[in-house]
């Protein structure tokens, strides 16, 4: 040490001691209070690899007359309507009529095929999941007395296994499991029967491994964005399955040109606009077999141009050594996701709060729907959670918003898919095995 060097005081020297302490504490706290498998820099486990792998499915048994999922405190919630079938998305129009998306996956003969695929499907039938597809969508307008919706009416039908559905001006879009279509739209009417023109492709055909199709469309409505999920676990029917897949799409509408906007999405389904940010944000259902908490599915900001690991590695640069041959290259470039939502939850509806009816605490937070696990034991998911956020960035562990969709037996009484706010503020959640549309409301209104 130089001889020009200040001394060290001793009281000086403990208050910095006591300082980095205290933010080692504070970060050690930080850390614990997010359950194992959530939160921003989750503990990832070691890959567990099985000859047989984990099935854990929960079998249906539908709520009862009265039955319904459990609300946090404060809050109340009630069936705005029942006796669907299979009601995989909402949306809401803004005159505030409600679109609910009735349908299930269109014959995938070339995934069935083989020992694993037939025992998949008869795992799913188990769930409730292998119902022949509605392909239509239903309107609700209003609420009566009793919280549900005053008229009903088919506003769509003849559609192909759709999922997604924007409005932009008097252009309502809708993604099929193939393709997006458009139909001609007059607020107020309680139908279209005008047929479908195609706006775009999306990957589709006899190997359709993630059917479900979404879209949102940008703020100032000169885009449409598209998700669409990879054909395999982990690229095992070889990549040349997944040209055009595991990635959002951006489709220029006044051009109708489309191109990759962020890749390496495994499963992408939900998408919302951050308020506060103006981002585009997106749960994603992560890879399977590699055990009960590998590897978490997430919500994570889209970056344009940016690539999120699938196959090749997983919460960013994490190699999954079963994708052969490796591409390092691509794994140099892999964006960790923002958030970790849980192993196997199977996060699907994805709603930021904008509302005034619920307190400020939920206000530009995110509401996710979990459909649930099929192949963790215990199950997870099977709830919606919220996740609450600060300055467009989640600021806290997540929190149970709506759960008991598992009875105590362990029986899926519902399964919650699609999440939205509709005009009066109330959070709207499609439950496609109870074929029911909740609503919850704060306690009182």
């Amino acid at each position: 040490m130089s001889s020009n060097a200040a001394p060290i005081r001793p009281a000086l020297a403990l208050a910095a001691f006591a300082a980095a302490a205290l933010v080692v504490m504070t970060g050690a706290a930080e850390a614990q209070q997010y359950p194992p498998g959530f939160g921003p820099q989750p503990v990832l486990p070691a890959p567990e690899r099985s000859l047989i792998p984990t099935v854990n499915v929960a079998p249906v048994a539908r709520w009862a007359a009265n039955g319904a999922p459990v609300a946090a405190a404060g809050f109340s919630v009630r069936a705005y309507a029942r006796d669907l079938d299979h009601p995989r998305w909402v949306y809401v129009l803004p005159n505030g009529d409600v679109l609910v998306v009735e349908s299930n996956a269109p014959p995938k003969p070339e995934d069935d095929k083989g020992i694993k695929g037939k025992i998949m499907k008869s795992q799913m039938k188990k769930a409730g999941a292998v119902t022949q597809s509605a392909n239509r969508i239903t309107l609700l307008r209003g609420i009566d007395a009793n919280g549900v919706a005053k008229t009903r009416s088919v506003f769509l039908k003849n559609l192909h296994s759709p999922f997604g559905v924007a409005l932009v001006g008097q252009d309502l879009y809708v993604a099929n499991t193939d393709a997006v279509v458009k139909f001609p739209y007059q607020e107020g009417q309680t139908e279209i029967t005008a047929a479908p023109v195609k706006v775009m492709d999306l990957p589709g055909g006899p190997l359709n491994h993630h059917w479900t199709k979404n879209i949102i469309a940008s703020p100032d409505g000169k885009y449409l964005y598209a998700t669409v999920g990879s054909n395999s676990n982990v690229g095992e029917n070889g990549m040349d399955k997944e040209e055009g897949r595991a990635a959002i799409w951006q489709l220029d509408l006044a051009t109708n040109k489309a191109r990759l906007f962020a890749t390496g999405l495994r499963n992408p389904n939900g998408m919302a606009w951050q308020p506060q940010s103006k981002a585009l944000w997106t749960v994603v259902n992560e890879r399977d077999e590699l055990g009960n908490d590998l590897v978490p599915d997430y919500l994570t900001s889209v970056k344009e141009g940016g690539f999120y690991g699938w196959p090749y590695s997983y919460f960013g640069q994490n190699v999954d050594a079963r994708v052969k041959p490796p591409r390092p290259e691509l794994v140099a470039t892999a964006i960790a996701p923002d958030y970790a939502l849980g192993g196997h939850t199977a996060s699907l509806g994805l709603a930021f709060y904008e509302g005034q009816l619920f307190p400020e605490r939920y206000r530009n937070g995110a509401f996710i729907g979990q459909h649930g696990s099929w192949n963790r034991k215990p199950h997870s998911g099977y709830k919606v959670v919220f996740v609450p956020f600060a300055n467009g960035q989640p600021s806290g562990p997540p929190q149970d918003f709506l759960a008991g969709f598992l009875n105590r037996d362990g029986k899926a009484q519902g399964r919650p898919v699609g999440v939205a706010v509709d005009k009066g503020g109330a959070l709207l959640v499609a439950d496609d095995v109870g074929n029911i549309i909740w609503r919850v409301t704060p306690k009182g209104n």
